[in-house]
């Protein structure tokens, strides 16, 4: 039996959960619902969850410019499937390989964590990366400087490979002759899911949304991602609407500048949002398990 204690705990818990939940809801639904007003009465009477005069007329604007849109979609989708995959493979190797008695553990894992906290800076990485790797101008300019290993995911999958995979398990493995590389491809991996896919959906975010990449080694709009597009039509719209104000022949009111710019929100974000409920499941666990230091 739940006593009257438990149950009024139990009340403020779900009390609690739903005003954080609906804090975090909506905002989206106001983004949304902003981004199908009409211009002109989102400036009187501003944004509301219901659209006070329903119009289309920022998604308009903004797919005039369509071929430019889905060709960045297309390098979005691109670069986050290989750079996830790519880094998922580098960050579970490595945190896999640091669960093991190797030589020079010590220094391995001191280098993972040393660069939590220090890095080389704008410049110096700039440099690497245009003069001696030549990624400038090419796809990998948002894929590599991305691919580079985040410290703290790797230490979530080497902490979840220490304390969720049974030693007893790879030991049999390793008796029945299965090499190092079998054991992790065959046991390993699929008993780790939960971590894989936690830390898959943080780079896959990263990689969706990083616009500073573009930013600092592309010159060529073909590789310009959905942010870097998205980025550009915003900074159109802030200069035709500058140019309206001072005196050239511009119609201001035909610039849909607060409604297009909750339309480039949700077009950036919308993706990611339809795919996180598929992953969510596996979240929670992956965390809470990654987190508990082996």
């Amino acid at each position: 039996m739940i006593g009257k204690d438990d149950k009024r705990i139990r009340a403020i818990a779900y009390i609690v959960l739903t005003i954080l939940s609906l804090m975090a809801v909506l905002p989206f639904v106001l983004l949304i619902s902003s981004s199908f007003t009409e211009e002109k009465a989102a400036i009187v009477s501003g944004f509301r969850f219901i659209p006070t005069v329903f119009s289309l007329e920022a998604y308009q604007y903004i797919m005039q410019q369509s071929n430019m849109i889905f060709r960045a979609y297309g390098v979005t989708i691109f670069t986050t499937l290989v750079g996830t995959s790519l880094g998922l493979t580098i960050t579970s190797l490595l945190g896999y390989g640091l669960t093991k008695d190797i030589p020079g553990k010590g220094f391995f894992n001191f280098f993972v964590v040393f660069t939590m906290l220090f890095n080389g800076g704008l410049v110096p990485t700039y440099l690497i990366y245009t003069k001696y790797l030549h990624i400038n101008d090419t796809i990998w300019a948002l894929i590599v400087p991305s691919l580079l290993v985040n410290a703290f995911q790797v230490m979530l999958v080497r902490n979840y490979f220490a304390t969720s995979i049974p030693e007893s398990l790879l030991e049999s493995a390793k008796l029945d002759g299965a090499s190092e590389m079998s054991i992790f491809r065959l046991i390993v991996l699929p008993l780790s899911k939960p971590i894989l896919a936690t830390v898959g959906l943080m780079m896959a975010l990263a990689y969706w949304n990083n616009w500073t990449n573009g930013l600092y080694y592309l010159n060529d709009p073909e590789l310009y991602s959905i942010q870097n597009v998205l980025n550009a039509i915003n900074n159109n719209i802030a200069a035709l609407t500058s140019m309206a104000g001072s005196g050239l022949y511009i119609n201001k009111s035909e610039i849909p500048t607060l409604t297009a710019r909750m339309a480039i929100a949700v077009l950036g974000v919308l993706p990611m949002l339809v795919i996180y409920p598929f992953f969510q499941r596996y979240f929670v666990k992956g965390i809470t398990l990654g987190a508990v230091k082996g």
